[in-house]
């Protein structure tokens, strides 16, 4: 036998675990946390009888869930959030968004993503709950058990997301119109007879004035006139292997340091062509890995 032959990874970690009380242990990379099971929103398409649903707004925050005794983003990872916002959570689960207001994402997210809480921003912050992970009975029941737990706990960060009912398809309209006009981005509905569910599920669904994607950046193309020695635009592929160019919606400090190649994106358009590619394109933002 060739003594000389290489072992393989996983045969030497084994080795190691039988050493494990006499000296150290091999090390391996750690894992990546856990995403928590969510219920995700499709967009509100077709003729979908609107009168089921309970309707809220569609609040530009930060998604973040609280499981008793944690509070994590969307992507599992820990909101490092003040010792004092956390202490006044109660021990049910709850799911909702960090959010400071209309308009203001860019703000929150330098906020949530300080590994080093700062108090005098957390004091801007709410936690705005719209569903309870795991929580008994239909919607419209869970509605109310949330209301329960808000004012039972009674602390102004943490505050039940308005749940309403519309008439009709106007009534909604009406409603988007008046929402957007004021700063909002849009209404979420929720089926109000729909136990508690997790993926992408037509139990809710988002209603825009524009539909919003995500995309991976595999170009910068150079820009030309006012935009010489910027970036122009950038040159994207969705998950279903789309290829586009986003070419507005970036301030000049972004196309001064763009999204790196390989980076995950997020625009907005207006519609999608028969060939898939989404029609005028916006750049809204980098997507955070919260």
């Amino acid at each position: 036998m060739n003594s000389s032959r290489p072992r393989s990874r996983a045969w030497l970690c084994a080795a190691a675990l039988l050493l494990a009380l006499a000296g150290p242990s091999c090390v391996l990379a750690k894992a990546g946390p856990e995403a928590p099971p969510l219920l995700l929103a499709e967009v509100l398409r077709g003729d979908v009888d609107v009168t089921r649903y309970w309707v809220s707004e569609k609040l530009d925050g930060v998604r973040a869930v609280w499981d008793g005794h944690a509070l994590r983003f969307r992507s599992g990872r820990p909101v490092h959030a003040p010792a004092w916002f956390v202490a006044g959570l109660p021990p049910e689960p709850l799911d909702g968004e960090l959010w400071i207001g209309r308009g203001h994402f860019d703000q929150l997210s330098g906020i949530v993503r300080r590994k080093q809480a700062r108090d005098e921003d957390w004091r801007r912050v709410k936690y705005m709950i719209f569903e309870q992970p795991g929580g008994a009975g239909i919607f419209s029941e869970r509605i109310e058990h949330i209301r329960r737990i808000v004012a039972r706990v009674d602390v102004p960060w943490l505050q039940a997301v308005e749940q309403f009912r519309v008439a009709d398809r106007p009534a909604l309209q009406a409603k988007l119109d008046e929402v957007v006009g004021s700063g909002g981005e849009g209404l979420m509905l929720h089926r109000a007879d729909a136990p508690y569910l997790t993926g992408r599920n037509e139990a809710l669904l988002k209603l825009k004035p524009l539909f919003d994607a995500e995309a991976t950046v595999i170009a910068h193309l150079p820009g030309q006139g006012r935009l010489t020695g910027m970036m122009g635009a950038l040159q994207v592929e969705t998950a279903e292997g789309v290829r586009f160019e986003i070419g507005t919606g970036f301030s000049d400090a972004v196309r001064r340091a763009p999204p790196p190649v390989g980076t995950l994106v997020s625009f907005q358009y207006r519609a999608l062509t028969k060939d898939g590619v989404p029609r005028f394109a916006s750049y809204l933002r980098r997507r955070e890995a919260f």
